[in-house]
């Protein structure tokens, strides 16, 4: 797993690529939690993103229940697979996906 972050003013994009797993979702989250700070929009890029675990779907929770509290947060380019993750789980529901 590969985080790339972007912040522009209170703008956060992370593009996330690789397998977002038990092993790596740690890593997400230490990189990501910091850079929430007075950031009001957040975009999660996952256009490279080949694999989410439930590990990697409460670090994307956590990230929701922040940004519920200061901004909005958006998932961009899933692909099917991770799609289909998201809607198994229920998680197509829970998250602004576009």
């Amino acid at each position: 797993m590969e985080a790339t972050l972007n912040k522009e003013g209170t703008k956060l994009t992370v593009a996330i690529s690789g397998r977002l797993d038990t092993l790596t979702s740690p890593d997400l989250e230490k990189q990501v939690e910091p850079a929430l700070e007075g950031v009001t929009e957040l975009i999660l890029d996952l256009k490279d993103l080949e694999y989410i675990s439930s590990a990697g779907l409460r670090v994307l929770l956590g990230m929701a229940q922040t940004m519920e509290k200061q901004g909005d947060m958006k998932v961009t380019n899933p692909n099917e697979a991770v799609m289909d993750v998201f809607s198994v789980t229920g998680f197509d529901d829970i998250l602004t996906i576009e």
